[in-house]
């Protein structure tokens, strides 16, 4: 069947398989005006009948649909999950989404998704903080090592991750997996993504590793810089008497 235009045939959707849904908004990259050949269709469905939240996958009206579907509590578990992943992916699916149904619940949940946006993640302690200075400094003496062609790639890979969380988490930023990681990282600080991605793209395209080891160093200076000796995890704490 031939693609017709998303929010004809979302609104087809819902018409077709939740006529009686209390809401339903229409997210993801087509809203965002960033939709590829690929992309699908999310979208979230809020419906008091609902016994418990699911996710479901399927071709319909010529696009992959994915929904989620929640009660009118269900989805307060998701926030609280997002938010203690610090990867707000059901509230920015709820904020960003173009409304397709509403019958006067939308506006509760909507703000209750902008507050979190809008207050960021829970603050790293110091000792998180210490752990994960240790563990970026781990991979980097790793990716610094390293000469076997193969490996390292994926010891590239998992520093990214770790500094791109690192960077955005010690400033109550959100993080992101995938094509999020840029995403967040450009929201926070333009000039620092660009930096970023150049780091790991001259290295994809030549190998040269100076400037992601460059980067990762002054990413931790201001924290200590690279943490080794001294580290410690688990162990119990001598009591004097």
């Amino acid at each position: 069947m031939e693609k017709i235009a998303p929010m004809e045939a979302a609104r087809l959707f819902i018409d077709t398989y939740f006529p009686n849904c209390n809401a339903a908004v229409l997210a993801g990259s087509v809203v965002r005006g960033q939709a590829t050949p690929t992309s699908d269709l999310d979208i979230v469905i809020f419906d008091e009948k609902i016994v418990s939240s699911y996710r479901e996958s399927m071709m319909e009206f010529g696009w992959p649909i994915e929904i989620f579907v929640h009660n009118l509590a269900s989805y307060k578990d998701f926030f609280l999950m997002d938010y203690n992943l610090a990867k707000p992916s059901m509230q920015r699916m709820v904020t960003e989404g173009i409304v397709l149904k509403d019958d006067g619940v939308l506006q509760v949940i909507k703000q209750e998704a902008e507050k979190m946006l809008v207050e960021g993640p829970k603050e790293w302690p110091e000792e998180t903080i210490r752990t994960k200075r240790y563990f970026i400094s781990d991979v980097l003496d790793d990716f610094i090592g390293s000469d076997n062609e193969q490996e390292v790639i994926f010891i590239a890979s998992t520093l990214s991750f770790l500094l791109h969380e690192f960077v955005l988490r010690v400033n109550k930023q959100w993080i992101g997996t995938s094509k999020w990681m840029v995403r967040s990282l450009r929201q926070f600080d333009q000039k620092f993504a660009d930096e970023f991605i150049e780091a790991f793209e001259t290295f994809y395209r030549t190998r040269e590793k100076e400037n992601i080891i460059i980067l990762t160093e002054r990413v931790l200076k201001p924290y200590g810089g690279k943490l080794f000796t001294g580290f410690s995890l688990g162990k119990e704490k001598k009591h004097s008497n």
